[in-house]
């Protein structure tokens, strides 16, 4: 499977600033790898922010809406210095993959425990984790069992940073007419974790009937 097969499509980085961005980085002593775990840092950063709501701070909502689009960034922009860049590495795979599988939970789980509004945010941060990461799983066992890579949603990574970053956004302004905050947070969180179990469902079924239809030409 080539390198491009392998990515997950993005328009984004048709943008002549997201290019010019990448061979900024790729002319720099700075690899592929490094920017993988900075997204982890970022992630992190983000997780520290929304706990914070946790004491009566909710503008730390918006410094977590940033970090989590600093971790996207990483994410963009680690594949197109490997690529683009020429700076692929035997081992970027396992870069790619694994700071992702850490960075989903830390953003997720911490915002379940910033939801305080009820007494389970803390449960739907961890199962909006766990199914998180079981997307990727079923994506990457799909793929190392001979089917092709897909990134289909309806909650992908993009969508469930996307809805992160929205009610991060709207958290603030759901402080300052309510006086309380956690309902737009844990809202997030629910749909997130549904439509995580979906996208699970829907690639282990298209990977299934691949396999399966291959199999049958082979006996055939």
């Amino acid at each position: 499977m080539t390198d491009e097969e392998n990515r997950r499509p993005l328009k984004v980085r048709e943008l002549g600033l997201v290019q010019r961005c990448a061979r900024w980085l790729s002319r720099r002593d700075i690899t592929p790898n490094q920017i993988s775990i900075a997204s982890v840092v970022f992630a992190l950063l983000a997780a520290l922010s929304l706990l914070a709501l946790r004491d009566g701070q909710p503008l730390f909502a918006w410094a977590a809406a940033l970090f989590i689009q600093c971790r996207l960034l990483c994410n963009l922009f680690d594949g197109m210095v490997a690529v683009e860049g020429g700076k692929s590495t035997p081992a970027g795979e396992l870069f790619n993959d694994i700071p992702d599988r850490i960075a989903d939970p830390l953003i997720l789980v911490a915002a379940g425990y910033a939801v305080t509004v009820v007494s389970w945010g803390a449960d739907i941060g961890w199962l909006a984790g766990l199914l998180a990461v079981l997307t990727a799983y079923v994506r990457t066992l799909a793929s190392a069992s001979g089917a092709p890579t897909r990134f289909t949603g309806p909650m992908a990574k993009p969508q469930r940073m996307a809805i992160m970053t929205g009610a991060a956004l709207l958290t603030p302004l759901e402080y300052f007419f309510n006086e309380t905050s956690g309902y737009v947070l844990l809202a997030a969180l629910l749909l997130i974790a549904a439509g995580s179990a979906l996208t699970a469902a829907r690639r282990a079924r298209d990977a299934f009937r691949y396999l399966n239809s291959t199999q049958n030409i082979r006996d055939d």
